[in-house]
């Protein structure tokens, strides 16, 4: 097998987990290897390091698979390796649809496979995984026996492989749309036109954390329980509004809710089902906001939710300037001053605002302008939280650290005139493990605020 042999200077981050060999670290290449194909990788001695996939057309010349020699990536080592990824799921995930093969973190990169019940999708990111097209998918029959499997490698991505985007059936007969559950609730996807695979598992346990924020609020709304009488003898307690009636609305101590960034509505779901009063569900695709929409009515929640197709930067400008007339136009004794005029239709606010945009920084030379993309969406969110209430905000560019981001959010707090205690941080879920030493699998940051304004 021809080998690659490392420069004596390198850094060590091969030793220390760390999968990929940039073309900058080898020394010299013995042996004529074709482009895909595997080779042995040497350190500047000759002693046996890795065993990888290796392109030259790439920045990542080698793609390390195995520790120990290893002669082929043939249908019996995919089997090896997807059974290894099926009992990590089976031992954390209690449901059939997650993410089964997560790349460099299941020691395959360039490969992706998510899972939605008896049909899975893939995504053959390298030249390496893409010559292994047959012996993945047989690999994927024999252990997992879907009903269909269906390919996504319409990613750009790709040509820095020198491959072109593809996508289509590669066993059975995928359907476009499939019905899977995430915490109890049913998600419709669709696998041949939504976002990258069609669903976003990285925020499972995320979506379930905000659980806690969604109870709670009736009290604000002037709403208290309070005691009376029942024929036959005994009391109940019933909900009751500032004039003494009873109020029937069952979800009258719920949140209400505000979701940027949509998707197929996974947040307003779980905001529904965790007891919200109200949710308004934004996205700038009408497709996506189909989706939310078919979902809502799957899980029976059409009577909370509302739908808006709108960029989620001018719908949260939009209603923080109409705040800011209201405010102005408000005179002391409770009159309106209505000399001045409401240019905005907006002038919202809600209990929770959940923020879960897409990758503002997909390169390291974006992150400055990530930065201002993160902090005017965090800014204007935080404008129209309700005292006391939450900031749900989440980033998933790998370019943009933990204390970055952290750091986006607090200056976004200081320019609104807010006090931020953080109550949740958390990074992408279970079935996104993370090897030590591969920071690029430290992605997803997702944070929960309680958010006051300085009044106390």
């Amino acid at each position: 097998m021809p080998s690659i042999i490392l420069q004596r200077s390198r850094k060590k981050r091969l030793e220390q987990g760390h999968p990929w060999i940039f073309s900058n670290e080898i020394e010299r290449v013995e042996g004529e290897p074709e482009p895909g194909s595997l080779v042995t990788v040497l350190d500047w001695r000759g002693k046996f390091l890795a065993t990888g996939y290796y392109n030259p057309a790439s920045q990542i010349t080698v793609r390390v698979v195995s520790y120990q020699p290893l002669e082929a990536m043939d249908v019996a080592f995919f089997m090896q390796r997807f059974e290894q990824c099926l009992a990590h799921r089976r031992r954390f995930v209690h449901e059939a649809a997650y993410r089964l093969v997560y790349g460099e973190a299941d020691f395959l990169p360039g490969l992706i496979v998510d899972r939605f019940g008896d049909v899975l999708v893939v995504q053959l990111l390298t030249l390496g995984m893409d010559r292994c097209r047959e012996s993945i998918v047989q690999a994927l029959v024999s252990v997992i026996q879907p009903a269909g499997i269906y390919e996504r490698s319409d990613v750009s991505i790709r040509a820095m492989e020198g491959l072109e985007e593809m996508k289509g059936p590669l066993y059975g007969n995928p359907p476009q749309h499939v019905t899977v559950t995430e915490n109890g609730l049913l998600i419709q996807v669709d696998i041949w036109q939504g976002q990258k695979t069609g669903y976003f598992f990285d925020q499972r346990e995320n979506r379930a954390s905000i659980e806690p924020l969604m109870m709670g609020w009736g009290e604000r709304s002037g709403v208290t329980l309070q005691q009376q009488p029942v024929d036959g003898g005994g009391f109940r307690m019933v909900p009751v509004n500032r004039k003494g009636k009873e109020v029937t609305f069952p979800y009258w101590d719920g949140a209400t809710v505000l979701e940027c960034f949509s998707h197929t509505g996974s947040f307003t779901l779980h905001a529904c089902k965790y007891g919200a009063k109200k949710v308004t569900c934004l996205d700038i695709s009408e497709h996506a906001i189909q989706s939310a929409r078919e979902n809502v009515r799957l899980n029976g929640f059409e009577d909370r939710v509302e739908f808006v197709v709108a960029d989620a930067f001018e719908y949260l400008r939009s209603q923080v300037k109409g705040l800011d007339e209201r405010r102005a136009r408000a005179v002391d004794d409770g009159k309106i001053d209505t000399s001045l005029p409401m240019t905005a239709s907006g002038g919202r606010t809600w209990d929770v605002v959940i923020l879960d945009p897409p990758a503002f920084a997909k390169t390291k030379g974006a992150v400055k302008g990530a930065c201002r993309g993160y902090k005017d969406i965090n800014l204007h969110g935080l404008k129209l939280v309700n005292e006391g209430g939450y900031l749900v905000t989440a980033s998933c560019s790998y370019h943009m650290k933990p204390e970055l981001f952290l750091q986006t959010i607090q200056d976004a707090a200081m320019d609104a005139g807010k006090v931020l205690r953080l109550i949740e941080w958390r990074a992408a879920g279970k079935d996104h493990p993370q090897i030590l030493g591969v920071n690029e699998g430290h992605y997803l940051k997702f944070a929960i605020f309680e958010v006051r304004t300085k009044t106390f």
